[in-house]
């Protein structure tokens, strides 16, 4: 029969027979939880939720780490970020989100280092924060909303000197996405508005004027020496606070 004016579908299962005359698209992808834990690196940006949205379509299940520089910034950041792992619970059912403050590294590391490399240096102690949180939950991987170029630390450079730190695997779902392409998913998985709410940081305090965009490796590695910052790492893991979410 050639144009018909309904296309009727027919799936015979055990007992039962569907017959349906519409597809509705779904988000596709494999159940969460199939393919293990990875733990997400989440901001109240655009970014980072989309990225997470995007690892859970291949079935990982998500354990949430938000760093905050309170009382240098306002709790606008951490409540945004509550709403978003609110919001994103809703593709797992359950989600831990732990909140770390880490104004105090960040003040021993602006005192100490070459201003143009705090920001790779607040950077690496939040992947060994988040790598320890990790071996905590049992997850095998770090999940950023990274996209090259995008800041200063997101060259390729700085994103090799950043990730020397962790032997986990960084997922960057998002890494070759222009912001166009991020906004529109952010719509369409509703994390948008949520995003764009005011609110201050941690990456925007004590940030340099002029951040080094090509980081040298063995540079890095001879300021951090200097640094000591084991202690302040496990002082901040002690003081970090976990909050559970259901959906």
């Amino acid at each position: 029969m050639d144009n018909p004016d309904l296309i009727c579908f027919i799936e015979i299962a055990p007992q039962r027979i569907f017959i349906y005359a519409e597809k509705i698209p779904a988000p596709g992808g494999l159940p969460v939880g199939s393919n293990e834990r990875a733990v997400s690196l989440l901001s109240s940006g655009i970014d980072s939720p989309v990225a997470s949205y995007k690892i859970m379509k291949r079935g990982v299940k998500l354990t949430y780490v938000h760093f905050h520089s309170q009382p240098y910034t306002n709790r606008n950041s951490q409540r945004n970020t509550e709403d978003l792992v609110r919001l994103l619970t809703r593709h797992q059912y359950v989600s831990d989100l732990y909140l770390v403050p880490f104004v105090e590294i960040q003040r021993h590391i602006m005192t100490r280092a070459p201003a143009s490399y705090r920001v790779i240096l607040y950077r690496r102690a939040m992947l060994r924060i988040a790598e320890a949180i990790a071996q905590k939950v049992d997850a095998h991987a770090l999940v950023t909303g990274e996209n090259v170029g995008q800041v200063a630390s997101q060259t390729l450079s700085n994103m090799r000197a950043i990730e020397e730190v962790t032997p986990l695997p960084i997922l960057r779902p998002l890494s070759g996405d222009n912001k166009e392409e991020i906004i529109n998913e952010a719509r369409r998985i509703g994390t948008y508005q949520i995003s764009i709410e005011p609110y201050e940081d941690c990456c925007s305090v004590f940030v340099p004027k002029h951040p080094e965009t090509r980081a040298n490796l063995e540079k890095v590695r001879e300021i951090e020496s200097a640094l000591d910052l084991a202690p302040l790492i496990i002082q901040t893991l002690e003081q970090t606070k976990r909050k559970t979410f259901k959906f």
